[in-house]
């Protein structure tokens, strides 16, 4: 949970998944500790990651967005989740928890422009127990439906793997179309010098605490 939501190389990780299994498992009796102290971990790690990445676009700047396109990193990604915070304020900071992706570059685009370190710690906190703790949560009570608990408590090696899979596959298409782009777009730059804009990347202050946009 740190990793996704501190790294940017998070966003591989399959963290709504392995949060529900392991309400499951906590309930099933495989992970031997109180449902709340797992909860509470889980959402506490969750927080410490929002705040790492904060503190990485923080001191970063903008740079930290000025990495060639990969299949680790991509420019679209961050230019959605710009769009987050113009459409929902600070209130994407919770928000963007439930979204893939969304979730790993939040904090540190919170960071970059700056936005009030007080008030993004307090949405932090939010956004990770209601995420982290809360799908937790979610997992344990469906324990109470017994064919679910025995199946995982069963198959959890294999829904382990298959979760895994089920985002590295579309992580490595990603990574060959953005090396495909990539290649094009060197090719036709060869007779022209390269030119990285992140200012468009950077996200105004203003942004955090003007009201959300909505779609007419």
């Amino acid at each position: 949970m740190f990793a996704e939501t501190g790294l940017l190389v998070g966003f591989l990780l399959p963290g709504d998944t392995l949060l529900v299994i392991t309400g499951l498992l906590t309930f099933a009796g495989v992970i031997h500790i109180n449902i709340w102290w797992v909860a509470l971990a889980i959402g506490f790690a969750a927080f410490l990651g929002g705040e790492a990445g904060y503190l990485i676009g923080h001191k970063l700047g903008p740079r930290v967005f000025e990495r060639k396109e990969s299949g680790l990193f991509s420019v679209e990604n961050v230019q959605r989740t710009n769009g987050f915070f113009e459409r929902f304020g600070a209130l994407a900071v919770i928000i963007a928890r439930f979204v893939p992706i969304v979730r790993t570059f939040a904090p540190v685009a919170a960071g970059v422009g700056h936005m009030n370190y007080r008030k993004y710690s307090l949405y932090n906190l939010v956004g990770a127990m209601i995420w982290g703790a809360g799908l937790t949560f979610a997992g344990y009570f469906l324990g109470y439906i017994p064919p679910v608990a025995d199946f995982v408590t069963h198959y959890i090696d294999l829904i382990l793997i298959a979760a895994v899979l089920g985002t590295l596959i579309p992580t490595a298409f990603h990574y060959v179309q953005s090396t495909r782009k990539a290649k094009k777009a060197r090719a036709l730059a060869a007779a022209a010098p390269a030119t990285t804009d992140t200012g468009s990347l950077a996200l105004d202050a203003d942004v955090f605490n003007g009201h959300p946009k909505h779609d007419n």
